[in-house]
């Protein structure tokens, strides 16, 4: 089985608000918000949603294809996956664009606001999946924008290849319609717990229609859960050495969860490796800037569930 990995490639600027952000709000004025928000920290990062995905896989030696598309200024990015073994050979590069490029703010108690700017990612609606997956493939379905996610959506429902969906950002874009067949036809389903109650609120869906899927949601600092025929896997959070920035964590635990997959690994054993890699993202700031050998990862899966990893 190979993984293909979809979703956006990009450069986050990252801040933090020492502050909360519920304490500039004021109730009676949200029909007309102007707000500015003095930051204590910034820095710009490699980020993007099947970029930091793909960068915890090759920190976890997990074969996978990277599927997306950048722009001109991709070069730099190129070389730090590269560095970890990744091909980057089927990243398709616009000359004339930009990469995606996200702005995040966080405040002291890791709420966080985002705004995001789509540049070469709006390409990845004309990307063919025939051109490097085949059946009996997994494609992890990523925010792509709107059309980009139902493109590789209806792609692999007529390929019969079997799909990951993790709408994420794509949610306030996606049609109801959409939302729902990208959930009938999926094998797995990706989000927190926020998402995954939001999926289920605007396309209707009974808990019947679930009962096929594998729906891992992820739950902060108290863990996950992966529910799979009937049973829910309650996954314990691993804990990092130090909190610094939840931002990536959420790919890094798909990272993790794939890598399980790929090994041929049980749901819940898949899912303490998602809680571990997501430890890692949380000790640093930004997506891409933890890194961990093997005998750590292993180490800290050890400490965390008690029980032995090999992988």
């Amino acid at each position: 089985m190979m993984i293909v990995i979809t979703g956006t490639i990009a450069f986050d600027y990252i801040m933090n608000f020492p502050g909360e952000f519920k304490d500039h709000v004021l109730p009676s004025q949200s029909h007309q918000i102007n707000l500015s928000f003095i930051v204590n920290k910034f820095a710009k990062r490699r980020g993007g949603t099947a970029g930091n995905v793909s960068y915890s896989m090759g920190l976890l030696k997990t074969p996978h294809t990277l599927f997306s598309v950048a722009g001109s200024d991709f070069e730099e990015y190129r070389k730090k996956l590269e560095e970890l073994g990744i091909d980057c050979s089927k990243v398709s590069i616009k000359e004339v664009e930009h990469s995606s490029t996200g702005f995040a703010m966080t405040d002291a108690t890791n709420n966080q606001i985002w705004g995001y700017f789509y540049g070469a990612s709006d390409h990845i609606k004309d990307l063919k999946l025939n051109s490097i997956a085949k059946r009996g493939d997994l494609i992890l379905v990523g925010p792509s924008g709107a059309e980009g996610s139902m493109s590789f959506i209806d792609q692999c429902i007529t390929q019969r290849i079997e799909y990951a969906f993790d709408p994420g950002f794509i949610l306030t874009q996606v049609k109801n319609e959409d939302l729902a067949k990208g959930v009938k036809h999926a094998k797995y389903i990706f989000g927190n717990d926020y998402e995954i109650k939001l999926i289920k609120d605007r396309i209707k869906s009974s808990e019947n229609e679930w009962k096929d899927k594998i729906v891992v949601t992820t739950l902060g600092e108290k863990g996950a859960t992966v529910a799979a025929e009937g049973r829910t896997h309650k996954i314990k959070a691993a804990q990092p050495k130090a909190l610094i920035d939840p931002t990536g964590a959420g790919d890094a635990f798909r990272a993790g969860f794939l890598a399980g997959l790929e090994k041929v690994l049980d749901l819940k054993t898949c899912g303490e490796m998602g809680s571990t890699a997501a430890s890692f993202c949380l000790e640093e700031y930004g997506t891409q800037e933890h890194i961990f050998t093997k005998q750590e990862f292993e180490k800290r899966y050890r400490q965390t569930y008690g029980h032995m990893l090999k992988f």
